[in-house]
């Protein structure tokens, strides 16, 4: 059951867009709860690696799924962390094998089933701000705010090459450009919750635009729609 009366706000998009980051600004600066659904897909993936189970083993992915003890902090730097059964695995769950494995399980409708209520649970006062691929189409169909960010292909695997080389992983661009690539059809054409914006949405485009101005016009929506007081 959807929860009611908590208001949230979705930032939806592929990879490389942003979303990830501007959705623990706005949480940090409403001081509201956040969710990066993405991560309990890598989570998931790892976890089925780490303890041998058949990526192609529904019932056995499905049950981990309801057991995952998982868990989110934000570190000083308003950078999330990812914690399972109480041990840091942010670096190895952003590793490209482990993206790849989680958009594989994510297009597995048991388990995006298994996982919708879960993520519906991080909707608790006083709001929520969460990104992924099908939060405001999906999981959170009545928030208060859709926002679909999007950017060229070039920008965002440039991105993506950052941010894995200051997370200390090795990767060259044209892999990372082939991923992504492969990445976006899977998300894009699978049958159950494809990526995709929702037809409320306001779509921004993050090419050329830094951060923080990306994060002002996300504010100004907020203001707009009179969605917090002040």
């Amino acid at each position: 059951m959807l929860t009611k009366n908590i208001p949230v706000i979705t930032v939806d998009g592929p990879s490389g867009t942003g979303k990830g980051t501007i959705s623990h600004l706005i949480a940090d600066h409403l001081k509201w709860n956040v969710l990066d659904s993405g991560a309990l897909y890598r989570v998931l993936a790892y976890a089925a690696v780490t303890k041998s189970i058949d990526l192609k083993d529904i019932d056995a992915l499905v049950r981990l799924a309801l057991d995952l003890n998982i868990h989110f902090e934000l570190d000083e730097t308003l950078h999330s962390r990812v914690f399972l059964e109480h041990i840091d695995i942010q670096k190895p769950i952003r590793e490209e094998t482990c993206g790849q494995n989680a958009s594989t399980i994510a297009a597995i409708p048991e388990i995006r089933s298994a996982l919708l209520e879960r993520q519906r649970m991080f909707a608790k006062p006083p709001g929520l701000v969460t990104d992924g691929r099908d939060m405001g189409t999906v999981v959170f169909p009545n928030a208060v705010l859709k926002i679909f960010l999007y950017a060229s292909p070039e920008e965002r695997a440039r991105r993506r090459y950052t941010q894995l080389k200051d997370a200390g992983i090795h990767v060259s661009l044209p892999h990372v450009v082939e991923e992504l690539t492969k990445r976006d059809e899977r998300d894009s054409s699978r049958q159950v919750a494809p990526l995709k914006a929702a037809t409320d949405a306001v779509y921004i485009d993050t090419t050329g635009l830094s951060i923080q101005q990306v994060f002002s016009q996300v504010i100004s929506l907020i203001h707009e729609r009179n969605i917090v007081a002040g």
